[in-house]
């Protein structure tokens, strides 16, 4: 068992890596230039990650009723942005990949920051008092060596070896691929019996359900054409696993209920997520004589 979960672990680093890696291949200089510069969208997209969908987890575990466990598990998966699979949904979706991309980046460094103290602020406020302190440091290294470094490289490589980054990004893209199917089948075998426990409660629709809200937050407050708010839109829907895992480990000794619901939570999150996806590139990428005759 420890070495599959080495395995695992050592896949989802790939992912990561090969995921931002191809998204700054695929980067121009002046293109990124023109989304850090975008103000209003930045904002919109802090606003939306940083302080929107940590109130609608709050909302949704109190809707809902959760148990202690499933509400904390929900709470600090709603208040970690920034995770990776944001930069993958934009992918899926025939998005605006170096919007989603940058964005993605960002929150997750700032996210870094926010993230002990907005999940210390809700949960205190939801009188399931526990103090969440967080090696920030640690997290924000973790975030450039997995994330923005590879997008840099990619970028580089992009505006100083132009035909070199075309010629790697569909290998890069494929690898991409490949190592996402994985993990998404490692991390259903890995907790199915966890899921399994879940079904009779409302852990997997309080998850859902908060992505599919997040997603159209991250949608609708957003500026540019609609291929962009989209991609802002699934950037908010998927959080950030590493800061809810250490804030687990950390401040709730690992508890296997809390583990488990946060597992339930993001899957499910990913089960509403990955569709919208799916129909927009669907869309998207219709022939032109087919859209012409609807």
């Amino acid at each position: 068992m420890e070495t599959l979960r080495l395995l695992f672990n050592a896949i989802t680093v790939i992912f990561i890596a090969t995921t931002m890696f191809a998204a700054g291949l695929g980067t121009t200089v002046e293109a990124l230039r023109s989304v850090f510069t975008n103000i209003p969208l930045l904002a919109l997209a802090l606003l939306v990650n940083l302080v929107v969908v940590p109130l609608l987890g709050w909302g949704t575990g109190a809707l809902f009723g959760l148990p202690n466990a499933a509400f904390i598990a929900l709470v600090l998966a709603a208040c970690s942005p920034g995770g990776p699979i944001g930069a993958k949904l934009a992918m899926v979706q025939s998005g605006d990949v170096i919007a989603g991309s940058a964005t993605q980046v960002l929150l997750a460094t700032i996210g870094s920051l926010t993230f002990a103290p907005t999940a210390n602020g809700i949960l205190n406020a939801a009188d399931i008092g526990q103090g969440v302190a967080l090696n920030v440091a640690a997290l924000v290294g973790t975030v450039a060596l997995l994330q923005l470094l590879p997008f840099a490289v990619g970028l580089l490589l992009r505006r100083y070896a132009t035909p070199t980054a075309r010629g790697w990004h569909p290998t890069a893209a494929a690898v991409s691929n490949v190592t996402f199917l994985i993990v998404l089948a490692g991390m259903l075998l890995g907790n199915w019996r966890d899921i399994l426990a879940l079904l009779g409660s409302l852990t997997l629709l309080a998850g859902f359900v908060l992505a599919a809200a997040a997603f159209a937050a991250g949608t609708l407050l957003a500026t540019g054409p609609a291929v962009r708010r989209t991609t802002m839109g699934g950037v908010a829907a998927v959080r950030n696993a590493g800061p809810a895992l250490a804030a687990i480990g950390i401040a709730f000794a690992d508890q296997p209920a809390i583990l488990g619901a946060l597992a339930a939570v993001l899957l499910s999150g990913l089960a509403a997520a990955l569709p919208i996806a799916a129909v927009l590139n669907s869309r998207r990428n219709r022939p032109t004589a087919t859209r012409q005759t609807h």
